[in-house]
């Protein structure tokens, strides 16, 4: 990967600015976090709510100079961009359906985007803003964060490396029970956007959770799904997306796939697992144990491969910070996105190409989570039968 253009380069932080993620805004704070872990950014500017003056109290309250947090995204886009000291890149941490229109105004000004996921609330909107971000000079990083935990990248290098073999099967899912009554009725900020099509688009958990684990196998594999036959079902009356999914997909090369996510499993929290077994070998991970890769090589005991430990290879060093046996999780994954991304402006600002290790969830990859989506509500409209991607 080559990255052409330069801006100005200099020693310090890199200035960034935020949009959403303001006052009692989980996922705002979980990015404010992580782009300072490694000491990457400095967040100098905010557009952090949907009324001027619920932003400027959230800022104030971050230590943001009052003239840097504005009352709109397209009032900082063209404020921050007019300034010598303005934001080199930007966050974007809002409700999906205000993804495409923020992403749009800083693109198109040359200020990097970081956005969370799913990339855009319609297929449609994700295409649009691919086709920009390809014309434009700045980069745009997606916030799959899950790519970053260590043995994530640990079980990549071992596909890769063929210790799998040819890669048969691949089982993802991801599970909670947090809506498992109507949480969206009750006052949860969280759950009504996200029970809200309008908002969050046409998925439910496939759009909020399903596209992660969707993305992690492809991740992991490196192989892109052909078909999928998806049955999406709303277990609790009134809900107006999905909060349950059973998905068989199709991959290139004759691989075959299960997905699981649900919103609806009492007893599960954050249950993100993924199992890869070629006819050589298979792999194991579990969100919730990190720091652990179960390696069965076929034919022989099962292997314990643990962050920074023995068997233990480059690509899992290059994201960990500190020695084996002492726990890195959630907030360490989703830094070392940001760090990621961090390296890769740094070298756009100096003209150089990016290094092959540095990778990071793109604006391909959200295109890919959208017709993910956009696939599994059509299968599920025809009662499940197989549709292409």
């Amino acid at each position: 990967m080559t990255i052409s253009g330069s801006t100005e380069v200099h020693s310090g932080p890199i200035r960034l600015g935020m949009v959403g993620g303001g006052k009692d805004a989980f996922i705002g704070a979980v990015h404010r976090i992580a782009a300072r872990l490694d000491n990457e950014y400095q967040l100098v500017a905010g557009a952090l709510s949907s009324t001027p003056e619920r932003s400027i109290e959230s800022g104030l309250a971050l230590g943001l100079d009052r003239d840097r947090i504005y009352g709109s995204f397209e009032e900082m886009a063209e404020k921050e961009a007019a300034r010598p000291d303005g934001i080199e890149a930007v966050a974007i941490v809002t409700p999906n359906h205000m993804h495409y229109p923020a992403a749009e105004a800083f693109l198109r000004r040359g200020i990097h985007v970081i956005c969370d996921k799913p990339m855009t609330s319609t297929l449609e909107d994700a295409e649009k803003l691919a086709a920009l971000a390809r014309e434009s000079d700045a980069l745009f990083v997606l916030t799959h964060n899950y790519t970053g935990y260590p043995m994530i990248r640990q079980a990549r290098e071992m596909v890769a490396n063929g210790e799998l073999g040819t890669i048969r099967v691949v089982h993802a899912e991801y599970v909670q029970d947090w809506l498992t009554v109507a949480a969206e009725e009750s006052g949860s900020k969280q759950a009504e956007w996200r029970t809200d099509p309008a908002r969050s688009g046409a998925g439910g958990a496939i759009g909020d959770i399903g596209t992660h684990a969707f993305n992690l196998l492809s991740f992991v594999t490196g192989l892109q799904t052909e078909e999928l036959a998806a049955d999406l079902h709303r277990f609790v009356p009134g809900r107006r997306v999905d909060d349950n999914a059973h998905i068989m997909l199709r991959l290139e090369g004759g691989a075959k796939g299960m997905l699981w996510a649900s919103q609806v499993a009492p007893g599960n929290e954050n249950g993100l697992k993924l199992r890869v077994y070629g006819d050589k070998g298979g792999l194991e991970w579990l969100q919730e144990d990190p720091n652990k890769l179960w390696f069965t090589p076929f034919g022989e005991p099962k292997r314990l491969i643990t962050r920074n430990g023995a068997g233990a290879g480059p690509a899992a060093a290059r994201m960990s910070r500190i020695p084996s046996g002492h726990p890195e999780g959630y907030l360490e994954g989703f830094a070392n996105i940001y760090s990621e991304a961090a390296r890769a402006i740094r070298a756009k600002q100096a003209g150089e190409q990016l290094p092959a290790e540095v990778v990071f969830p793109t604006v391909e990859d959200g295109v890919a989570g959208l017709k993910f989506i956009d696939a599994c509500v059509r299968s599920s409209e025809k009662n499940g039968s197989f549709v292409t991607l």
